[in-house]
């Protein structure tokens, strides 16, 4: 299995699927969840790119590094696993705190990013958020990262979506449980410490043509934000996934992954 060191030190493990000869595409998990939470997207990603999915650190076999860490440092993560591959240009797909990575990785490496994805997520924390995020911190290092994600799964998936699949609370519940206490609770401590002084500027800098894609049933980056996204990034177009809540990824798979594929072909 491979795996890189980060500029801190930090060990950071990645998987690797799909054709050899295929454009790359780097995939950025949400929080808690690590290279596992691209399962459903797995084979056709796969059959079309080369793909490289990282377990940011705090979850899966990646390193969390007492001491917290910051988003920067995660985007840092996400360019040493290029480098180690050999990959100067990729597509980054980024979901919810993903796609916070990836948007700081397209803003401040430009060249590593041929085209962006940024699926149920945000420009900025805002007080609500802010005060969910610090309330979850305070249930997790109380009860550990499972329970929390059981109890809180309607923050994640659209009611509507579990009552037409009810097997999707479980999996849902398993995709999104990958991370340690620590590591949770680190990765949330990066949200609420990234800077939301001037997010307008941040998105300035993205060059890259960008997708932003969220489900209409979205509580925790609801559509509101992705409008902001757009707003702010030169080349950007929203899709709007009907009946998807903030897992989009798992609740509309097949939509999901047909539209991500459709743009990553340009």
């Amino acid at each position: 299995m491979p795996f890189v060191t980060a500029s801190d030190g930090a060990t950071i493990h990645y998987r690797t699927f799909g054709r050899r000869d295929g454009v790359p595409v780097l995939l950025l998990a949400g929080l808690g969840s690590d290279h596992h939470g691209w399962l459903l997207q797995r084979r056709a990603f796969g059959a079309a790119h080369r793909c490289i999915a990282v377990d940011n650190r705090g979850t899966g076999r990646s390193d969390a590094p007492p001491g917290g860490w910051t988003l920067e440092q995660m985007a840092d993560d996400a360019s040493q696993v290029l480098r180690q591959e050999g990959v100067t240009r990729a597509h980054v797909v980024g979901a919810s705190m993903g796609g916070a990575v990836a948007m700081l990785l397209a803003g401040s490496r430009p060249e590593l990013v041929g085209r962006l994805v940024l699926a149920c997520t945000s420009s900025r924390l805002e007080p609500w958020r802010r005060s969910l995020l610090e309330g979850w911190v305070a249930e997790v290092e109380a009860d550990g990262v499972r329970p929390f994600v059981r109890r809180h799964l309607d923050w994640f998936v659209a009611d509507r979506s579990i009552a037409r699949r009810p097997p999707l609370d479980r999996l849902a519940a398993r995709l999104g449980a990958r991370a340690t206490t620590a590591g949770f609770v680190g990765q949330c401590r990066a949200l609420l410490g990234a800077d939301d002084d001037d997010p307008a500027h941040r998105l300035g800098l993205i060059q890259a043509p960008t997708l932003v894609l969220v489900g209409a049933l979205d509580r925790l980056t609801p559509p509101a934000d992705a409008e902001r996204l757009v707003e702010g990034i030169a080349d950007a177009r929203l899709v709007t996934v009907p009946r998807a809540g903030h897992v989009v990824m798992l609740e509309r798979a097949p939509v999901f992954t047909r539209e991500v594929l459709a743009f990553l072909r340009g």
